[in-house]
């Protein structure tokens, strides 16, 4: 264990000849900390006590190095290859009993990808959708690779967010699900996490919206000097972050696989308003690609070791200001892919009327992994229908707590 003299020299190393103005810029937290697990059902629990060993330490020594950490979590390798050979009441009942250990032990669970391949079996996807609908797990769906797009995976992905839809409280479960494309292992933001191998490892992604803006209000307009200002702050947090992980590692002997520094919006720190207070004008507006590209290049020239999407997430119901442009029709789906040609996660809880098809919803998932495949980035669709509700109306209040409303736009 370390000491308080050990823990005082390391501090000393991280902050010296480098210190802010103040509060300003506010600093990016730590938004999930996830260990990799390869389940065996037949010991789980005493697997799950180890990484959870791993995560508070790790917590502490990120909190002691001045980071805030807003979430713990566990994410397995995908979940058929160690539910094969039990019923679908028993595989039910056993993640019925692992969401209830997340709970009493406050780490969000995430169970990998229901299908890796085109050719594994899209029965797995259907059984997905029962466990998300019955449970508060995450999972989700691999639909492109590096062997090209999953069609048969889109299709059946489709299907299984209309049942999800109609099969959980206000269909708020399709929260906890994604469908990923080129998205490699070890990414450390749900629902696309998962674990592929063996070994025991974690990861690190970031949330930093408000930390963003404030840089972006040093500069003034100034493109140019936005992305000078962003790139030395954000450089300087991550460098920190990677000792304190390096650290975690030592300590723990749990392999750290990297950093993911996109800024993670949250309620309370939006990144849209980062972006508006650059460009001087409302999300969805001219410039905003711009701006875009600059957090995304500044996220991808950092000098450490990187894990999951290292872009920018614009996710519309996430993020006050990105839900309120929603609602006023600043930008669409057709907006975010063609933001996500230069950065970003793809379709990220996108709030959509409840009466969209199985069809459509397949159209849009097939669009993203199409853009993922074409250029080689990953790319995420965690697509909301909302049971009930039209075109024109109020999502409402559904999926998590603080969720902002957003008015449900027509399909292109």
């Amino acid at each position: 264990m370390r000491n308080g003299l050990q823990w005082g020299s390391i501090l000393l190393c991280l902050f010296a000849g480098y210190a802010w103005s103040g509060d300003i810029p506010r600093k990016p937290k730590v938004r999930a900390l996830t260990a990799f697990v390869q389940i065996e059902r037949s010991h789980y629990q005493e697997q799950i006590q180890q990484a959870l060993v791993m995560l508070r330490l790790g917590k502490a020594a990120f909190e002691n190095g001045g980071y805030e950490v807003q979430t713990i979590r566990i994410t397995t390798q995908p979940f058929p290859q160690y539910t094969r050979g039990m019923s679908k009441p028993e595989v039910l009942a056993f993640f019925k009993s692992f969401d209830d250990l997340a709970k009493k032990e406050s780490f969000i669970p995430n169970i990998g990808p229901a299908v890796l391949k085109d050719t594994d079996d899209t029965n797995q996807v259907e059984l997905l959708g029962e466990i998300l609908s019955s449970s508060e797990v995450f999972g989700s769906v691999v639909v492109a690779g590096d062997d090209g797009i999953h069609w048969n995976s889109v299709r059946a992905t489709g299907k299984m967010i209309k049942y999800v839809e109609s099969h959980s409280p206000a269909g708020g479960h399709n929260f906890n699900f994604a469908a990923t494309a080129m998205l490699a292992p070890y990414a450390p933001f749900y629902p696309g996490a998962y674990h592929d191998g063996e070994g025991r490892k974690f990861s690190v992604g970031l949330e930093g919206g408000n930390f963003v803006a404030d840089v972006f209000a040093e500069a003034g307009g100034d493109l140019h000097l936005a992305a000078e200002h962003l790139e030395r702050e954000l450089g300087e947090h991550a460098r920190r972050i990677e000792m304190i992980a390096a650290k975690v590692e030592k300590d723990s002997g749990w392999n750290y696989m990297g950093l993911d520094a996109t800024p993670a919006p949250n309620y309370d720190s939006s990144i849209g308003a980062a972006i508006e207070k650059l460009n001087g004008a409302k999300f969805g507006s001219s410039g905003t690609l711009s701006v875009v590209a600059i957090i995304t290049n500044a996220i991808r020239g950092l000098q450490i070791k990187r894990a999951g999407y290292s872009g920018l997430m614009l996710p519309p119901l996430e993020d006050p200001v990105l839900a309120a442009r929603w609602s006023e029709g600043t930008y669409d789906v057709d907006s975010l892919l063609s933001y996500s040609a230069v950065c970003g996660t793809g379709l990220d809880t996108v709030p959509l009327p409840g009466d969209i098809s199985e069809q459509q919803l397949a159209k849009i998932i097939g669009d993203v992994a199409t853009l993922a495949f074409k250029w080689h980035k990953p790319l995420t669709a965690r697509l909301i229908p909302v049971p009930g509700k039209r075109a024109g109306e109020q999502s409402g209040s559904f999926g998590p707590p603080n969720m902002p409303s957003a008015t449900l736009r027509p399909l292109p």
